[in-house]
């Protein structure tokens, strides 16, 4: 959707684009203010067909993330993914949550994770368990108020508690990246402690609350699939005498042709796989940034829909002595019944 000037105000996709484009000018009593202005500043159109669902849901992200509308980016939440930031110097550093992180600010982040209540039950519940709750922390030197309520363990009084208080802090950062468990070693150990004196309702919280914090190192799934960084060979049928062929990598089609159901097409799309799939040898594993988890969603779906089937490559079928392997993989993917039905990937 473009403006007077034919600046690109919104991108979107549709199955009816006639239904779609009229759903903006009808019951306009109902539109959000959003909505209303997007509609007052619309002059112009341009379209792009596409062979399938799946390829308009990645062309809209990736068209979403170059251009960046204005309207694309009014309607969407900028509370998507959320982070773990930890101030890593100072007197009184902090633990929160952040929305877009900061290179170079002092602070380590961690993310982006997709629920803001886990995270945000993770961080309560690893304050409670070690006392961070200080509602004084710039030190005054004087005892706040959570202190006389035993949920502070004293940073507000400087001395050894701050030095006690940055220790959790780093071993809580060592936690996220996996090098260190004392936290949860403690916390289990709290829990012990709670339950052999008989107070079992301390011994049920201690248990929510490693709960809570160990659900930080459980990546979703989509997450831990496009982190390793498959090669990945997707066919799904258009027509009665055509497919579509995509060659993935991580979140990106690398490739993507129409065939003609006519004959061996293995051939040709084994010879498409090795060209691309040499040509992204610089394509490395690596942590998903935010930036790629919209996309990483859609593959995954897609993948997973039903009306696809998808072949896993690895590195070394692409040798020229295990050729045959991919040959025979190929036919398996091609003979198979998955792609038969249309995918569902839903808004």
């Amino acid at each position: 959707m473009k403006d007077s000037q034919g600046q690109i105000l919104y991108v979107g996709k549709a199955k009816n684009l006639k239904n779609r484009v009229q759903s903006y000018f009808r019951n306009s009593n109902n539109h959000s203010p959003k909505i209303k202005k997007l509609v007052k500043h619309l002059r112009d159109f341009d379209y792009i067909l596409t062979d399938t669902e799946f390829e308009a849901f990645m062309l809209e992200c990736q068209l979403i993330k170059s251009i960046k509308p204005l309207y694309n980016r009014m309607m969407k939440s900028p509370q998507s993914f959320i982070y773990i930031s930890i101030s890593l110097t100072g007197n009184h550093r902090k633990i929160d949550i952040a929305f877009n992180p900061i290179e170079n600010d002092g602070k380590v982040y961690f993310g982006p994770y997709t629920s803001r209540r886990k995270v945000e039950e993770a961080i309560r519940a690893l304050k409670e368990c070690f006392k961070l709750n200080c509602s004084n922390p710039n030190g005054t030197n004087s005892a706040c108020l959570n202190y006389s309520l035993g949920a502070c363990l004293g940073r507000c009084l400087g001395g050894p508690a701050e030095q006690q208080y940055n220790d959790i802090l780093d071993r809580f950062i060592g936690f996220l990246k996996g090098t260190d468990m004392s936290i949860l070693e403690d916390m289990n150990q709290m829990m012990l402690n709670a339950s052999d004196a008989f107070d079992f309702e301390a011994a049920s919280a201690y248990r929510d609350h490693i709960q809570a914090v160990s659900s930080l190192l459980k990546k979703e799934k989509v997450i831990e699939f496009t982190e390793e960084n498959h090669n990945i060979a997707a066919i799904e049928k258009v027509t009665d005498s055509s497919i579509k062929f995509f060659l993935i990598k991580r979140t990106e089609i690398l490739f993507s042709h129409r065939y003609a159901i006519a004959g061996s097409i293995s051939e040709k799309i084994k010879a498409d796989i090795l060209a691309y799939l040499k040509k992204d040898e610089a394509n490395a594993a690596g942590e998903i940034s935010r930036h790629e988890i919209n996309a990483a969603h859609i593959i995954y779906r897609y993948l997973h829909s039903g009306g696809c089937s998808y072949l896993l490559i690895p590195e070394s079928w692409l040798e020229s002595e295990n050729h045959s392997t991919l040959d025979l993989a190929l036919e398996d993917l091609l003979n198979s019944p998955q792609h038969l039905q249309p995918p569902i990937l839903n808004e």
